[in-house]
């Protein structure tokens, strides 16, 4: 089990291995220790590796995570698992701003509360938020999940395309184009498995789900005070 104590190793050392791993290899659980808010810490995974970090993170944490299972043991800062593909990213703590940033794939889940942008442009990510969420969440995310225990912030899902959002909590304001929308079984079934798989308690008939009015998809002139 590899150990990479950041004290006293480069972080250079550390990602180079994680790009390194061979996925036949029995060493593919790494130990990271010290990262004393250290930024891009395990980006660029290509492998299913396993990433514990005993420690807080600054920003861009496991960014471009393909494939990889990266746990923080603490917070993280701005941008944490943004453009992930595939695989796994778990903060046990809070999240800065604009976590899941553009996420294609993967889940990302966020044991404590995470900042404002929450979701920005997300492409097929699911996020699970087990607190509450800041401002300008999910703007612009055109598809995955964005599921949210606590509450959100100002503007949610503002300019919004295909993503689902789910909030338990109260919604301060709902951003241009973003209407709230039936819960229907299917949407049940998703929530219940996205809840499942972020180690979730909670009761999917307590969500609200929102999502796109369609109206800002071709501009049209009834619909100009919109923008």
């Amino acid at each position: 089990m590899p150990h990479f104590d950041l004290a006293t190793q480069p972080l250079r050392a550390l990602n180079s291995a994680l790009h390194g791993v061979d996925p036949a290899s029995n060493d593919t659980v790494f130990e990271i220790t010290n990262p004393r808010g250290s930024h891009a810490v395990a980006v660029g995974i290509d492998s299913p590796v396993t990433v514990n970090v005993h420690g807080s993170v600054g920003y861009y944490c496991a960014g471009m995570n393909d494939g990889g299972t990266v746990t923080v043991h603490g917070s993280a800062g701005p941008g944490v698992a943004e453009n992930m593909m595939a695989g796994t990213v778990v903060i046990e703590g809070d999240a800065s701003q604009y976590a899941g940033a553009t996420g294609r794939g993967g889940l990302l889940v966020i044991r404590g509360n995470a900042a404002s942008r929450c979701g920005i442009s997300m492409k097929g990510i699911d996020i699970v938020v087990h607190g509450s969420i800041g401002h300008m969440s999910a703007f612009m995310a055109q598809s995955g999940n964005l599921v949210v225990l606590g509450d959100a912030g100002e503007a949610l899902g503002d300019s919004l395309y295909e993503a689902r959002l789910f909030v338990r909590g109260a919604v301060k304001s709902l951003g241009a184009d973003c209407i709230e929308k039936e819960m229907r079984p299917e949407h049940l079934a998703l929530l219940a498995e996205l809840l499942q798989r972020a180690g979730a308690d909670a009761d999917p008939a307590e969500f609200r789900r929102y999502g796109s009015a369609r109206k800002l998809y071709n501009f049209h002139i009834d619909n100009a005070d919109a923008y």
